[in-house]
């Protein structure tokens, strides 16, 4: 049998795809000792190359693929400098003097895009690759929490969660009051509540959590959230005024979330009282007092008096203990934001109600868009605490941002995957977002309205919390017509602002402030765009406003112009009242003038100077750049730092 002991130069040269050329040129690189003939060679010579070039060239892979892993950096949108820094191996200043060369002005902790952190490691040789994002939704993210079911030996007692709902000025607050003791009326701006609240009361040695939602209509949706999370409604309806519209919205609220509901008539003590009225009533809505044959409870009580009120609890720890209210206090918490605002010394505070598991400082937690590690825990008494179970209602700090009122709450393993969970969100808020503003394109809005199809009043809302927010765009939305759309096109909260303005401008909309009054830089740029901005304090007249405007009569009788705006400096108590020591920043104070008190820009009161003084002097009216002593009538509460708004109202010709 005939064994090809050799292999011609060129053939073997096919095999490793190279010309004859670079093949002999390798044997010399290798400084091979080869046959003598060098047409051919012998089987275990040639077997010798293939092994030695292939591995030569899969070293050169090799190396190559090493020195690209070596200099590319896996990050996800975002990245914290310090990250950044850490992973090229750089020190932080060094990172930080770059990007302040490039106009970013970035602390250690954060976070960068994706294209600057780009241009960053480019500087210093490093290629940034996204990390691959798997089309994983927030529920499949959320999955572990969302499926968790508790075994029922898990399970322990909890406290109810009672909502109080009714129509405005039944009494609502008042009841609390003398459950709670403590005075929120007098808070409130023309009398309604107008934030939730939430206040443990303990009864019996036990527990009872009071939510305390706004009674106006303009808060259906908080109501709504407030009935979700809550286990009771008592819904109060006033002996000597009986059933009102919104006392049937919040009945069907309270239907809807499937709650039990006891019915406390109040104003038990009015000579008008008359709680037959109330049953009869209730009973064309489909609730029958126990006492006529029916299943729901009805407890006569009186607010101001306190009457009734122990018997009300009664029976709500009685309707609790029947509906065994339990919850896993070992798991990871799950709560409800029922509020949130911005703290100028604290930064994003959320009132949170913690609905399962048990959350404790350090905790990281997501909230929507919002993420980060619990800083502080304070309940409701305004105690700091380290850990929250099931039914408490505390506030948070330490969240990235102010958290939507109703967004649920999760505790997740770690500050990544918060991140990553908010991240999602954000990106699912601006698809959202995206495919509203085609529906409504500015081309499409102009062809409607030059058919004469529709005409759009654009509204743009800030307010002092963001359930407020909510609130008044539900109101207005209900406003629209047939003729005129009314179309809330953004809401935050917060001062008014020049980002508002020129929104406002390019929409050609007005801006509505509620509970907070635009900046200084917002009221000049108002001027030149031609802004209509209008602020509020009560809901009532917002609504009132904008209704009388769609319904063109809209006829201004006063107009309100401001004079100009002062900062307190300082403070002086003189017997009977508290002085401002005023400093002009713009415009100028009269003696006349009405004044609006502004804290972080937000209307803490309003009314008429008392006394206005330079030096000693009793002065008419204290200029731009003076300073000066400045007294309010009937009110003391002044800080360093406030600012007072001059105003006169004019007489516009109807």
């Amino acid at each position: 049998m005939y064994i090809l002991t050799k292999i011609r130069v060129y053939e073997l040269a096919k095999e490793l795809k190279l010309t004859s050329k670079e093949l002999m040129e390798k044997i010399e690189e290798l400084d091979l000792k080869i046959g003598s003939h060098m047409s051919t060679l012998e089987n275990d010579e040639a077997e010798l190359l293939r092994e030695l070039l292939s591995e030569g060239s899969k070293n050169k892979e090799e190396s190559l693929e090493n020195e690209i892993n070596e200099n590319t950096i896996q990050i996800e949108e975002t990245i914290q400098v310090k990250e950044l820094a850490e992973k090229m191996n750089v020190p932080s200043a060094k990172v930080i003097s770059k990007l302040i060369t490039l106009g970013i002005m970035a602390s250690l902790n954060q976070d960068i895009d994706f294209d600057t952190a780009s241009l960053i490691a480019d500087e210093y040789g490093f290629t940034l690759v996204k990390n691959e994002v798997t089309e994983e939704t927030l529920e499949e993210i959320l999955a572990e929490e969302l499926d968790y079911e508790d075994v029922p030996e898990d399970l322990e007692e909890r406290s109810p969660v009672v909502t109080v709902m009714g129509h405005v000025d039944h009494g609502k607050t008042s009841l609390l009051d003398r459950i709670r003791e403590t005075s929120v009326t007098k808070k409130e701006a023309g009398g309604i509540t107008q934030h939730i609240g939430a206040y443990t009361v303990n009864i019996e040695g036990k527990k009872i959590v009071f939510l305390d939602t706004p009674g106006h209509e303009a808060f259906t949706s908080m109501r709504a959230r407030g009935a979700q999370i809550t286990d009771i409604a008592i819904l109060v309806v006033a002996a000597d005024d009986g059933v009102m519209p919104q006392t049937v919205e919040a009945l069907n609220h309270a239907r809807a979330a499937g709650v039990p509901i006891i019915v406390a008539i109040n104003k038990m003590d009015k000579y008008e009282a008359n709680p037959d009225r109330v049953k009869q009533e209730l009973m064309e809505h489909g609730l029958m007092a126990e006492d006529w044959g029916g299943d729901t409870i009805f407890v006569p009580v009186s607010a101001l008096k306190g009457d009734g009120i122990d018997e009300l609890l009664e029976m709500v720890l009685l309707v609790a203990e029947m509906q065994e209210l339990k919850a896993n206090p070992n798991r990871k918490a799950v709560g409800t934001i029922i509020e949130s605002n911005l703290d100028k010394g604290r930064g994003p505070v959320a009132t949170l109600l913690i609905q399962k598991g048990t959350l404790s400082i350090g905790d990281a937690v997501v909230s929507g868009t919002a993420s980060g590690r619990i800083r502080a825990m304070i309940d409701d008494k305004g105690k700091r605490i380290k850990k929250a179970g099931p039914s408490t209602p505390v506030e948070i700090l330490g969240l990235s941002e102010t958290p939507n009122s109703g967004e649920i709450l999760y505790m997740v393993e770690d500050d990544k995957k918060a991140k990553q969970i908010a991240e999602r969100s954000r990106i699912k808020q601006k698809d959202d977002q995206v495919k509203a503003f085609h529906k409504v394109s500015l081309d499409d809005l102009f062809e409607k309205i030059q058919q004469g199809e529709v005409k759009d009043l654009n509204v743009i809302i800030k307010a002092d919390v963001k359930g407020a927010v909510e609130a008044v765009k539900q109101s207005l939305e209900k406003l629209s017509t047939d003729e005129v759309k009314v179309n809330p096109i953004h809401g935050g909260v917060g001062a008014i602002t020049e980002t508002d303005i020129m929104l406002a401008s390019a929409s050609n909309a007005i801006v509505i402030g509620f509970n907070v009054r635009p900046t200084n830089s917002a009221l000049e740029v108002a001027k030149v765009e031609e802004v209509d901005v209008r602020t509020y304090r009560v809901i009532y007249n917002a609504i009132e406003d904008i209704k009388a405007a769609i319904d063109g009569m809209l006829d201004p009788e006063y107009k309100e112009v401001v004079q100009g705006r002062a900062e307190v400096r300082a403070t002086f108590k003189v017997p009977g009242s508290t002085i401002a020591g005023i400093y002009v920043l713009q415009g100028k104070v009269t003696r006349n003038s009405k004044v609006r008190l502004l804290r972080d820009n937000v209307v803490i009161h309003e009314g008429d100077i008392s006394s206005l003084k330079r030096f000693k002097d009793d002065v008419k009216e204290i200029n731009h750049n003076y300073e000066g002593g400045l007294g309010i009538e009937g009110y003391n509460d002044l800080k360093e730092g406030d600012i007072i708004e001059a105003y006169t109202l004019e007489e516009v010709k109807r």
